[in-house]
């Protein structure tokens, strides 16, 4: 029997949603075939098998909230038979019926009626079982759940389904409409003209999983490092150049464009190689030496919902094909909500490219448990006085973030000296 657990998606995800199930109990399943589908703060994504044999218990109901680790169902071997299941709850039979009413008496008209109690609020679907998420959105905006549409597993209402409702219908906790103010009497409406109803200047909307997870990372990180942030000019003219000469080649003959991130991936890689303190990280009072470059490119997912991190396995290995294809494909799969486990997991430093967003230099901050971040500026042409001479060069900034608790400054800037000169002295074949 094979234990089917809820995965971590990252070092710093505790829990996550199991959405829908892709096999019944008593089907057979494959290794590494598709098996569940979760979602956490960060990604939305299938779960492989992860054995072959026969699904013979499943422990955790689609739409539950569950920890890491936590099992969720059970594969037998081959020939099992899956478990079966509880028998169901006998109905309860029904109430006698009631004795015959009394002849009517004549009694006085019955006073008016008293206004209809305010509607309770749903926490339950027909649809399918709810979320703590989506019952605890329901109960603080005080939502009728029969009245919103499910767009999950078999018309499950989701987190998504009860933001969209939010939006169409302008629902508050925070706000209640103000009580209406008594009718003037005619002489007061001759006086002046009721007064125009004041717009609403404010609106709220819950945050986003995802959104609540990035405040709670960066306050940690800010709480657990000591942030110190060092930034150096680099003249990027030879790989501006470089990227220039061979860019339409290289998109005919892989499929894919050639950006400026895999040069300055190449070269932080091998800056990382010559100072290894930058690829390690803390843990307690001991410095943890990573043998491998596990390179994190933040991604920024389409329409400002988060920023993610997946990471390029052994990017020191890599060559500029091969890394570029990688960060292509990891982006695209980030937006797509089509990360693994795997992808998101053991980055041991850190890139980040604001420069794609128009910006000259940022502070970022670092992604734990690294000890250091290195942002890319935007790449632009301006004046640069060479051998007393004006001339027209391609300049970026990299601002580099570093824990001082374990890098001092000095480290840091031959960090970037080492980076700076594999930029400007760029020799390696692009195609």
């Amino acid at each position: 029997m094979t234990d089917v657990v809820m995965p971590q998606m990252g070092e710093s995800i505790v829990e996550g949603t199991l959405t829908r199930w892709l096999k019944k109990p008593g089907e057979k399943v494959e290794r590494d075939e598709p098996l569940f589908e979760i979602s956490t703060d960060k990604v939305d994504t299938e779960i492989p098998s992860p054995a072959a044999g026969t699904l013979m218990e499943v422990l955790v109901t689609e739409g539950s909230t569950v920890g890491i680790n936590t099992v969720v169902a059970r594969i037998g071997e081959g020939g099992a038979a899956a478990a079966p299941a509880p028998p169901p709850v006998a109905a309860a039979p029904p109430p006698p019926p009631p004795p015959p009413a009394p002849a009517p008496v004549p009694v006085a008209p019955p006073p008016p009626p008293a206004p209809a109690p305010a509607p309770v609020v749903e926490v339950e679907s027909a649809n399918g079982p709810l979320s703590p998420l989506v019952r605890k959105m329901a109960r603080e905006y005080n939502i009728d759940l029969a009245h919103v549409p499910g767009t999950g597993a078999g018309g499950r209402i989701t987190k998504q389904d009860i933001e969209s409702y939010i939006e169409a219908q302008a629902a508050r906790t925070v706000a209640s409409a103000a009580p209406a103010a008594a009718a003037p009497t005619p002489a007061a409406a001759t006086i002046a003209p009721p007064a125009a109803a004041v717009p609403a200047k404010t609106r709220v909307e819950p945050m986003s999983i995802m959104r609540k997870k990035i405040a709670e990372h960066m306050i940690k990180s800010k709480a657990t490092s000591a942030h110190v942030t060092t930034v150096h000019k680099v003249d990027m003219t030879k790989i501006a150049k470089l990227r220039a000469k061979h860019k339409d080649e290289f998109q005919a003959r892989y499929g894919f464009g050639l950006t400026f991130l895999p040069f300055i991936a190449r070269a932080a890689s091998e800056a990382l190689r010559a100072f290894p303190l930058l690829n390690a990280s803390i843990e307690g009072d001991n410095i943890i030496y990573h043998n491998e470059v596990n390179m994190g490119i933040a991604v920024a997912l389409d329409g400002g919902l988060g920023l993610i991190v997946p990471v390029i396995k052994r990017a020191d290995e890599m060559n500029i094909v091969g890394l570029q294809r990688s960060i292509v494909d990891l982006a695209n799969r980030a937006r797509g909500k089509q990360l693994k486990p795997d992808d998101i997991s053991g980055g041991t430093f850190a890139l980040t490219n604001f420069g794609s967003f128009g910006s000259i230099f940022a502070t970022p901050v670092i992604n734990q448990p690294n000890v250091a971040i290195l942002g890319i500026g935007s790449i632009e042409k301006v004046p640069v006085v060479i051998d007393d001479a004006i001339a027209i060069r391609s300049q970026a900034h990299l601002a580099l973030t570093f824990d001082h608790r374990l890098i001092d400054g000095a480290l840091a800037d031959q960090f970037c000296q080492k980076i700076k000169s594999i930029l400007e002295g760029f020799s390696e074949q692009v195609l």
